[in-house]
């Protein structure tokens, strides 16, 4: 690069102490570089751009250009994204939502889960928290049948079912689909993760049938992967409540005057607030945190 060369012109250029010892060091004078900044100030940006095409380019774009940009692109709202679309302006317009947030210290279930992982057989599925809530869920609904429930509020009444049908949302390439484990109160902790797979599996691969696709009472949303701390989550009418789980993570806590390193997971949910009060939503939620804090007592 014949511009690596020292020369007193670069005294004269605006730069930073930083970008200077930069330029000596890779031999370049710096009065060769175009700068982008204020006043024409050299970048690192501007030397990185000169040196990295030897010379041929002067240096960066400068930082205050932005091309406009005036595309404007028209997406259709069809198939099953519109019927996505109605649901929720009915679950939205129809129903009075409150939300309710929690965060459940997990460390004793994920050391029960790794034990449960490490000795299983070949033929049983890899345990997520999924199958656990689940469980805890059917343990737990008959003290609180008002969230297991499905309101026809046409008619003014709420369904209270007994059996505990969880709804998965599930996303695929096709939009967000609501799978559903059913009778989840008949199952161990490997039967809901196999079924729980399958349906979600069906659900992704587009052969799921409308049985599988219908008829759940409370819905699960993960929402684990994307984290977060919190979420509103818009119930699945007819149903008037909804679960949402996020990502476990490692936080420093304070249990029995300690700080100590513990697994959090946060919980957000939401409830039909016609015919769910809020201690009721409440009170399901702090159940569920005893539950998971104390996974022994899910196989209980």
């Amino acid at each position: 690069m014949n511009s690596k060369v020292q020369s007193p012109s670069s005294r004269g250029v605006l730069a930073s102490p930083a970008v200077r010892k930069r330029a000596r060091e890779a031999e370049v004078d710096l009065g060769s570089v175009r700068g982008s900044g204020p006043a024409g100030r050299v970048r690192h940006a501007d030397l990185d751009a000169f040196i990295a095409a030897g010379g041929a380019v002067s240096g960066a774009a400068p930082a205050s250009y932005h091309e406009k940009r005036t595309e404007i692109t028209a997406v259709k709202v069809v198939g099953l994204r519109r019927k996505i679309s109605e649901q929720m302006t009915i679950s939205k317009s129809r129903i009075p939502h409150f939300s309710y947030f929690e965060e459940v210290d997990i460390t004793e279930l994920e050391s029960l889960r790794k034990i449960l992982n490490d000795t299983k057989d070949d033929n049983q599925p890899k345990l997520t928290y999924l199958p656990f809530i689940m469980l805890a869920l059917s343990k737990i609904m008959p003290d609180h049948p008002e969230c297991n429930a499905l309101f026809d509020d046409d008619n003014g009444v709420v369904n209270r079912h007994s059996a505990v049908n969880l709804g998965i949302a599930t996303q695929t390439e096709r939009g967000l689909y609501v799978p559903v484990v059913k009778h989840v109160e008949s199952m161990d902790i490997w039967k809901a993760a196999s079924e729980m797979q399958r349906v979600s599996g069906a659900a992704r691969s587009g052969s799921a049938s409308l049985d599988e696709l219908t008829g759940s009472t409370f819905t699960i949303t993960s929402l684990g992967r994307e984290g977060g701390l919190g979420a509103t989550p818009i119930i699945n009418h007819p149903e008037v409540s909804i679960l949402g789980i996020h990502k476990a993570r490692e936080m420093p806590v304070v249990l029995n005057g300690q700080i100590l390193v513990r697994r959090i997971m946060n919980l957000s949910s939401a409830f039909d607030h016609r015919v769910v009060d809020g201690a009721d939503g409440a009170s399901l939620i702090q159940h569920l945190k005893r539950m998971l804090e104390n996974p022994a007592l899910i196989f209980m």
